[in-house]
């Protein structure tokens, strides 16, 4: 396969950027299930934007400063922001339907969220990922340069040659992919990661299961740079009930008026939040439940909206209460059990304000990214609007720039080898070692930390990831043992991290440095050392000062 742009991953990151290439050249997406298996599908809440009068760009950037804990780029949040209006535009020009305003017809019904001071998410009332999916999909469909490769798995990145043995900056020039049992080249002018994100490493997530960190783990092996791996986003509220599968509950619940209990039945986020109250940064409403449920000794909060008319909840809600009503829960008169859940990766790889990597040729979008946009902890709603914006903008450099990847000579790509390599026939050791590593990061790295279970936890990840290597090589590859592996990366990153953080902020509570320290604000940024013929997690901690220091209060 050769093709001018080669895309991994099918979610709003993709697909936007897919549409803003096709008549550039020609794309192909890969993705590892169906098509519309992402987590833009699932996204509930709706996609954070100044869409209003009584709203502005100072509020909007302000709100991400102060979710972010003084680690967020503020160029990176100044350009997202203001270019966010036009990109909810190209998504309403592309038939998304956004829930209109019944007062003020032509107006969108905007939803507010917590860390929000202003009503600024558009939505289609809890289904807003599922029609933006569907809109991407049906548009890309009448693009006859796009393809769509389902049940593709990407194995690992390519590298020229050329480039790769020099002292020049190494080039992406396409990916393994495998396909129907088999590993095959797809050679690419340029390649974008939007793999999403890796809730799946730990044992309770909102993710679909595709989430395995793909994207970050194919990039770090390739020598792309890996930032901020130890700020993973617990959402709140995930739905507690044993056939409830990673089900959300949208934070615009708690927008319209919905309430925390405890097990005894009493409001208790006046303690930890008294002016934002259920309203606060996903961070601070995460550690209040963990540490009710602590005090407890119970399994779960609930979140109540009964309290709000029937209609307007069945409404406003479609998504939520279909689902709580077939699990035998009426959310129009009981509260919701509610429980937190590993949800979204703040950190990523490294990109610049185009969506370049620090690979030549290599660009990454979506959750999949480091960006500077989130900083310590994302602002509710702010992720769609990442994705659309960043896309454009790698499109937009692409356009500008065909002679750096269009025509361009590389050095000859080898196909896979795996001689000597034999079936694996007994799934057992794929599954033992996937459950070890979520079940640690749950129990050592969860929402709050301290630096004697971070210690247990590296100890025990570095014998599961040697075995996991060894597996690897004497294999014949598999989609388990390819995310099995992926996995493993990406929970020593984010352990290796969060050992290197010693404070405490956004989302990292560290419990033996609750508070956040002025010398800390830095990124934790990880370059590859490896030589390809050891662990290819080996990587080297560096510290920079590389945000700009701003006032929040």
């Amino acid at each position: 396969m050769k093709c001018d742009f080669l895309i991994i991953g099918s979610g709003i990151a993709g697909l936007s950027f897919a549409l803003r290439v096709a008549d550039l050249g020609t794309v192909c997406i890969v993705t590892k299930k169906k098509d519309v298996d992402t987590a833009t599908n699932l996204a509930q809440g709706g996609i954070a934007a100044v869409l209003d009068e009584d709203d502005d760009f100072s509020y909007h950037i302000e709100d991400t400063l102060k979710s972010g804990a003084g680690l967020c780029s503020y160029e990176t949040v100044k350009t997202v922001v203001e270019e966010g209006p036009e990109r909810i535009k190209d998504l309403i020009d592309i038939g998304v339907n956004f829930v209109e305003s019944r007062d003020n017809p032509g107006k969108l019904n905007l939803g507010r969220e917590g860390g929000h001071s202003k009503r600024r998410v558009a939505h289609s009332f809890d289904l807003t990922g599922r029609a933006i999916e569907e809109a991407l999909l049906e548009t890309i469909k009448r693009k006859p340069s796009v393809i769509v490769e389902e049940n593709s798995v990407c194995v690992d990145l390519i590298l020229d040659k050329n480039k790769s043995v020099s002292n020049e900056k190494e080039k992406c020039v396409g990916a393994y992919v495998l396909k129907d049992e088999k590993i095959e080249v797809y050679e690419a002018g340029v390649t974008v990661l939007c793999t999403g994100g890796a809730g799946k490493v730990y044992l309770y997530t909102s993710n679909p299961d595709i989430a395995s960190g793909d994207g970050v783990a194919m990039a770090l092996r390739a020598g792309a740079e890996v930032a901020n791996m130890e700020f993973v986003q617990f959402h709140p509220t995930c739905l507690y009930h044993p056939q409830a599968k990673n089900f959300l509950i949208t934070e615009a619940v708690r927008g319209e008026g919905g309430i925390l209990l405890n097990s005894s039945g009493e409001r208790f986020m006046e303690k930890y939040a008294p002016n934002r109250k259920e309203l606060a940064t996903r961070d601070m409403v995460a550690r209040s439940i963990d540490k009710e449920m602590k005090i407890s000794g119970c399994d779960c909060v609930y979140l109540d909206i009964s309290h709000k008319d029937s209609d307007f909840v069945r409404n406003r809600f479609p998504g939520v209460y279909s689902k709580c009503k077939e699990l035998g829960i009426d959310i129009t008169s009981k509260p919701i059990p509610v429980v937190p859940a590993a949800h979204y990766m703040c950190g990523g790889v490294l990109t610049d304000y185009w969506g370049r990597t620090s690979v030549d040729n290599l660009f990454c979008l979506g959750e999949t990214a480091c960006t500077g946009l989130h900083g310590a902890n994302r602002l509710a709603s702010n992720s769609l609007l990442e994705a659309v914006v960043y896309a454009h903008r790698s499109a937009t450099f692409c356009r500008e720039n065909r002679k750096l990847w269009k025509n361009y000579k590389h050095g000859s790509i080898d196909n896979w080898v795996d001689d000597g390599a034999v079936f694996l026939d007994e799934e057992i050791l794929i599954n033992h070692n996937w459950d070890l590593i979520r079940r640690i990061m749950w129990n050592y790295v969860g929402i709050v930390r301290n630096e004697k279970r971070l210690k247990l936890a590296s100890q025990q990840l570095s014998e599961i990831v040697k075995e996991i290597e060894s597996h690897y090589h004497n294999y014949h590859i598999s989609t388990g043992l390819i995310e099995l592996r992926n996995i493993a990366i990406i929970a020593n990153l984010i352990v290796e991290s969060a050992k290197y953080r010693k404070e405490s902020r956004g989302l990292h509570f560290l419990e033996d440095c609750p508070g956040e320290s002025e010398s800390d604000r830095h990124w934790n940024v990880f370059r590859r050392i490896s030589d390809g013929n050891s662990y290819p997690w080996q990587v080297e901690k560096i510290r920079e000062i590389s945000v700009k220091k701003i006032d929040i209060e």
